[in-house]
């Protein structure tokens, strides 16, 4: 192979997967259905996707600081269930958002400190976490749906600027300002250190304990965060919400170019991540493809994301 070739495939091995899947997707659904391009059909797919794209953002921190956060599902659904039981009484709308946040920041915290501090597993600490907010909502809603959503949520989700609607448009910003926290702030530089060499990173006097507590509390506030933008789409509540959201963070988060330790997608590859997945599943649908076809898909090019980072480690 030659030095130019040679060249060129490492160049290309360094642009995220998620980039040229989303490429294809949109060729695909081009040629079969060019009149789903239009803002406001792709409005609605990419509003759907606007939840998952929100625990990404989580995700990809914690992924950095090589761990990883499972207990977004059981947050999402906790979210949920003080929205829609009752069960702060006549609380407003405020009060309601302020405590999930809280909830989130507070499960988060605890993730980090197990995790940071104690050294204990990411895996079976955050999936311990998930598993008893689920069975927990279970127990309180008696296995069934606690109620509706007070009708500002749905209101506000259903709300446009400058004629794109909201929940894209706070992806969007909270995604523009992790870029920025990550690029500009004395975190993003420990976290980078982290991903890199945590040894390393300790003896040169980054604060590597602190920086994965952070990084937990900030991902377990995304999926509260998410928890209400997927609480105010569907506008009833539920014992079975959002439980998926977890693992696919995990597989954007991946296909976008970040695994753990390895940043090299940063922020906007992860979202072309998600956006890749509402391709998908668009294209999918398209052609008729049922749910257990999308699950085969959707694990292939998770699959194809890995033997690409191996092609890249061969010609790094």
């Amino acid at each position: 192979m030659s030095a130019t070739t040679t060249g060129l495939v490492q160049r290309l091995t360094r642009v995220p997967p998620a980039y040229f899947v989303f490429a294809l997707l949109v060729l695909v659904l081009w040629a079969a259905r060019p009149q789903l391009f239009n803002l406001n059909v792709m409005g609605v797919f990419v509003r759907q996707v606007a939840p998952l794209g929100i625990v990404v953002l989580g995700q990809l921190l914690v992924m950095n600081v090589r761990s990883i956060d499972l207990s977004a599902g059981g947050i999402i659904l906790l979210v949920n269930y003080y929205i829609s039981s009752g069960m702060f009484g006549s609380a407003g709308a405020l009060w309601l958002v302020v405590i999930s946040l809280a909830t989130g920041l507070a499960f988060g915290l605890f993730n980090g400190l197990m995790v940071g501090k104690r050294r204990a597993s990411a895996v079976i600490v955050t999936l311990a976490v998930n598993m008893i907010l689920i069975g927990m909502v279970q127990y309180l809603a008696n296995g069934k749906p606690p109620g509706n959503v007070p009708r500002i949520f749905n209101d506000i989700y259903n709300t446009r600027l400058l004629a794109i609607p909201t929940p894209i448009v706070f992806w969007a910003v909270l995604s523009a300002l992790t870029a920025f926290l990550l690029s500009r702030f004395v975190f993003g530089r420990f976290v980078a250190s982290i991903g890199e060499n945590p040894t390393a990173a300790h003896f040169s006097g980054v604060p590597v304990e602190r920086t994965v507590i952070l990084a937990h509390a900030l991902s377990g506030l995304m999926a509260a965060l998410a928890g209400l933008v997927q609480t105010a789409s569907i506008a009833v509540g539920s014992v079975r919400f959002g439980t998926d959201l977890a693992v696919n963070a995990v597989a954007a988060t991946i296909l976008g170019g970040v695994i753990f330790g390895r940043g090299d997608g940063g922020v906007w590859g992860p979202f072309f991540g998600v956006l890749s997945f509402a391709l998908l599943f668009v294209v999918m649908t398209t052609f008729g493809v049922q749910e257990p076809g999308k699950l085969v898909a959707q694990g292939l090019i998770i699959l194809l994301a890995a033997i690409f980072y191996g092609l890249r480690r061969q010609s790094a």
